[in-house]
């Protein structure tokens, strides 16, 4: 059972994951909430189950209805192994998991989240709470959990969220490096993309900001490829979207369907996002494509973004450096060249989505045993 806090999500990132397995003999069934994406992972013919989640609620009672409901799903269900992905997934899926006797429980640290990263008082509140819950979580007998860069993992390490010996780093989702294959630039202007869900912590203000500071300079057009997250407190709202629109600062692409389509019509991407990520797999995606990005020095881009190779690392929240970054790419045509063709390199050779899937299929065989 693959299971997270939205169907997007899994139809997103672990799309590829279920395909292998189905491969491998396994029957992987789908659990999160009901959303758009439902009928997608239905057509890949997909069992999906619905579980009920509220995203930001924090009402004891509806908590408790949430991880009963999923004890429930799992005692019915006798899943051999149980994945989860997303906080709450793996806070509330590891307590089922143990109250209903899975087998086995691998949990995916898929990025800290914005409630490890911001320093108001009802983050670090909650924070505390969610600590105490990874504690409780991830004491399955025989549980694994998965980070996706150094950095998150030796977080967990040192506040004793996870224990040493059940801990693995495997690098992100993967791509599809045939899907997502090289691309020649567009004709027109240099088109820059921020392809992500439209929050404040992806970067967008700061992305915004660097637009305005180059859009007259250089003629490059710059773009926004995603939509608003209402589940999510740091969601830039629809409001604010359309009077950047109206202002000329930025255009939006909305949400795509298809990223290929999106990376087929810019030049450079962006990730300028203000704290740490897992592995950005639209940072992956880009560097299979052949297009050079600039994005944040931190964890987790810093795993993709190879500075000066791939392409350019910069300061979070520092819209005037982003700017300079994305000037020389906008001037250089044969920087964005050599760097798209080491992205692809990179990708070919570290991040392909088969390489990943077995990574974590060896992770599952350690747990069921290898007869699995």
């Amino acid at each position: 059972m693959l299971v997270a806090n939205t169907d997007w999500y899994l139809f997103n990132f672990r799309l590829s994951l279920a395909r292998q397995l189905k491969r491998q003999g396994f029957e992987p069934v789908m659990v999160s909430p009901r959303g758009r994406h439902v009928p997608l992972l239905q057509r890949e013919g997909l069992r999906w189950i619905e579980w009920e989640l509220g995203r930001q609620s924090l009402t004891p009672w509806s908590e408790l209805k949430s991880l009963l409901m999923l004890t429930s799903i799992y005692r019915r269900e006798k899943p051999v192994l149980a994945h989860h992905f997303t906080t709450k997934a793996v806070a509330y899926g590891s307590l089922a998991a143990n109250l209903s006797t899975v087998p086995a429980v691998v949990n995916n640290i898929t990025g800290l989240g914005y409630m490890f990263i911001r320093q108001d008082f009802r983050s670090w509140a909650v924070r505390q709470v969610i600590k105490a819950l990874y504690r409780l979580a991830l004491t399955h007998p025989n549980c694994a959990t998965i980070f996706e860069n150094p950095a998150d993992k030796e977080y967990f390490l040192s506040q004793g969220l996870a224990r040493g010996l059940r801990v693995w780093l495997i690098e992100g989702v993967g791509v599809d490096v045939d899907y997502f294959s090289p691309l020649p630039e567009p004709p027109g202007p240099i088109a820059i993309v921020l392809p992500a869900r439209l929050l404040w912590d992806k970067g967008v203000g700061t992305f915004v900001e660097a637009a305005q500071l180059l859009r007259l300079k250089t003629g490059a057009r710059f773009a926004l490829v995603g939509a608003p997250d209402p589940g999510n407190p740091g969601t830039v709202d629809r409001a604010t979207l359309e009077r950047w629109v109206k202002e000329g600062a930025v255009e939006w692409w909305g949400w795509q369907v298809e990223m290929k389509n999106a990376y087929s019509r810019c030049h450079i991407v962006a990730l300028p996002s203000a704290y740490g990520e897992g592995v950005p797999t639209v940072l992956l995606e880009a560097a299979a494509c052949g297009r050079p990005v600039v994005a944040s020095n931190i964890p987790g881009c810093r795993q993709v973004v190879v500075e000066g190779e791939t392409g350019l690392l910069v300061p979070p929240g520092d819209a005037p450096a982003l700017a300079a970054a994305l000037a020389r790419l906008v001037q250089d045509g044969a920087m964005r060249k050599r760097m798209g063709e080491a992205g692809r390199r990179v990708a070919v050779e570290r991040f392909t989505d088969s390489k990943i899937n077995s990574a974590t299929l060896q992770v599952y065989q350690h747990l069921l045993g290898r007869g699995a």
